[in-house]
């Protein structure tokens, strides 16, 4: 049975350990963490055109970026995804059986306002100028809230709604909640001459003979790091001669170390835990239908 085991978790970074598993299972994680995940995103923004007068002063909804490019930009900041809260517009109670066009509701959907003016100056509108119409919960992520939308002078103004909804990956790369997602076989370090080793700890790099326990060297950071190291007396070097293979970098068969990086929509054990949920259901359906074909 496959094993799973969180190394390392940041706010938007993971790197997890599989066990007793083959590449197959990895590649299929990969493609359902980019393709399958479903997540938050806007898909559709009005913009609203013409005059406005405010005290005493007239204001165009016209500025120097078009708002095909303000709408572009606006897909790609990402979006508080809480999947327990939201369905699918085609999976909505109250919107599946409506059209397209006629979908949307505070099940399946979240709109966005945002009416900002320039000045003098110039001013910055940003992801942050954007308010959700009702639960404050979902406004925009405090790291993300300085997203450039546009810039604005005396006289100009912009004034949208943006309606975010469900996707997944497959349909547009807005929809994707992770980035860099990549897996390699799970390496250690191998002690194969202790005395010709010693050419390595002389150099006084990070990794010493303490690191190695009965002869290995297992822990994944330290790994990569005297990989790095190894270079000193690897090939081109005047030491490769006599070093050889005194240590060794070697594979551990049937385990891989998947690393991946979420935008920030959700936190990347919840990107990891539907990825893999997606994937289970679709195995789930091919099952049943080899059951009823055979």
């Amino acid at each position: 049975m496959v094993k799973v085991k969180i190394i390392s978790e940041e706010a938007n970074n993971i790197q997890i350990l599989f066990t007793d598993t083959d590449r197959s299972l990895l590649s299929g994680i990969r493609r359902s963490l980019m393709s399958d995940t479903p997540k938050m995103a806007i898909d559709t923004v009005r913009f609203e055109l013409g005059l406005v007068e405010q005290d005493g002063e007239v204001w165009e909804s016209t500025g120097p970026v078009p708002d095909e490019t303000i709408a572009q930009r606006l897909a790609m900041v990402p979006i508080v995804t809480r999947h327990d809260d939201f369905y699918f517009q085609s999976e909505c109670p109250s919107c599946k059986d409506l059209v397209d066009d006629q979908r949307g509701c505070p099940q399946c959907s979240v709109i966005y306002a945002c009416k900002a003016f320039g000045t003098e100056e110039g001013k910055m509108i940003t992801a942050g100028d954007m308010k959700p119409m009702g639960d404050d919960s979902l406004s925009i992520i405090e790291e993300f809230k300085g997203i450039p939308l546009t810039k604005l002078f005396k006289g100009q103004m912009v004034e949208f709604f943006a309606t975010a909804i469900m996707g997944r990956g497959r349909q547009h790369a807005k929809w994707s909640p992770v980035c860099g997602v990549a897996f390699a076989s799970r390496k250690i370090g191998v002690i194969n001459n202790k005395t010709k080793a010693k050419m390595l700890w002389d150099l006084d790099l990070s990794i010493t003979s303490k690191d190695f326990k009965d002869g290995k060297l297992e822990d994944y950071e330290k790994v990569s790091q005297l990989e790095r190291e190894l270079n000193h007396v690897g090939e081109g070097t005047e030491e490769m001669k006599d070093f050889k293979n005194a240590i060794t970098i070697e594979e551990v068969p049937g385990e891989f170390i998947l690393s991946f990086e979420t935008d920030g929509s959700m936190s990347p054990k919840v990107a990891f835990t539907m990825a893999t949920k997606e994937l289970a259901g679709r195995f789930d359906l091919i099952s049943k239908d080899m059951s009823e074909a055979l």
